[in-house]
């Protein structure tokens, strides 16, 4: 029962997604038809193909026309390129998820082992200069970050390439972007899950039987806190992959975030309208996947 209220939840944040996205592209100020033809084109040649684009109809048809298409899994046509709508996110849409995976990766390779250091050295020097890191961290938006890897690593030591997709090293600094501020939140939240358990009974008849501290540590405490961090890294997979927006954009990384630029800028409403589809689909279904890890973390964790 709870499942197929999660499943209905799901249905409802899309049609949701759908619906607002629908409204907000068509109040953004522009003219996708003068977009396509320029200002100099005749009022004969804007109507016809206004009505080619099915512009012209109402609002409420435009988006029933929309969801049908939808249901058939037909994205339709890129209004400036012509392109199907399915071939561009096909194209876009794994260069993101490899972006997003890659910093997942660094982030929790760093925080989580920042954060059990930190908790065991729990008001010293050390636990103070990582935590004061952290909030360091957090608190530097992509759009200054990112600049400043590329203005460190890229001009002034010359280790990698500023941007583009060229060669195997250019996701490093996007992904390093988007890896720094993760760690920083996953270092706070496995330092605040491990300190509530560590003083624990259980913890403490663990040590008494002879186990050493990684043991315990790692088989026991770790395990303990483990849902809060399974909820930070799961909100925070659907947060790389909106995230990646400005990212992208900044490194010239062609992924669905920056298709997305793309289109707003172009007034292409099909495209924007699948870029943001596809983007609210993965986070629902990360969120969706965290709530089974919830339940074979703990079993007393149901659905609903």
């Amino acid at each position: 029962m709870g499942l197929l209220k999660q499943l209905s939840s799901f249905c409802i944040v899309i049609f949701g997604v759908l619906l607002l996205t629908f409204l907000l592209i068509h109040l953004i100020p522009g003219d996708p038809v003068e977009v396509m033809l320029g200002e100099s084109a005749s009022v004969a040649d804007r109507v016809q193909l206004r009505a080619d684009l099915g512009l012209n109809q109402p609002l409420i048809q435009q988006f029933g026309t929309y969801l049908a298409k939808i249901t058939h899994a037909d994205f339709g046509k890129s209004i400036h390129s012509k392109t199907p709508i399915i071939e561009l996110i096909k194209t876009r849409y794994p260069a993101t998820l490899k972006l997003a995976f890659l910093s997942l990766l660094i982030g929790s390779s760093i925080g989580i082992p920042l954060g059990i250091y930190a908790a065991l050295k729990a008001g010293h020097w050390q636990d103070f200069v990582v935590t004061i890191v952290s909030v360091r961290l957090s608190a530097m938006p992509a759009f200054w970050l990112g600049p400043m890897l590329m203005l460190i690593f890229a001009v002034w030591l010359g280790w990698l390439p500023v941007s583009g997709m060229d060669s195997n090293a250019s996701i490093l600094l996007p992904a390093m972007t988007l890896g720094f501020g993760l760690s920083a939140i996953l270092t706070r939240m496995t330092r605040t899950s491990l300190l509530e358990v560590l003083n624990d009974d259980y913890i403490r008849t663990a040590r008494a039987k002879g186990l050493t501290e990684p043991n315990v540590i790692l088989r026991h405490a770790l395990r303990a806190a483990l849902l809060p961090i399974i909820t930070i890294v799961g909100l925070q997979i659907g947060s790389l992959l909106a995230g990646t927006v400005i990212t992208e954009t900044i490194f010239s990384w062609d992924g669905i975030g920056r298709l997305l630029v793309e289109s707003i800028e172009k007034r292409d409403y099909p495209v924007t309208q699948a870029c943001v589809l596809i983007v609210a689909l993965s986070y629902v279904l990360v969120n969706l996947f965290t709530d089974i890890l919830y339940r074979l973390s703990d079993p007393r964790v149901k659905f609903g």
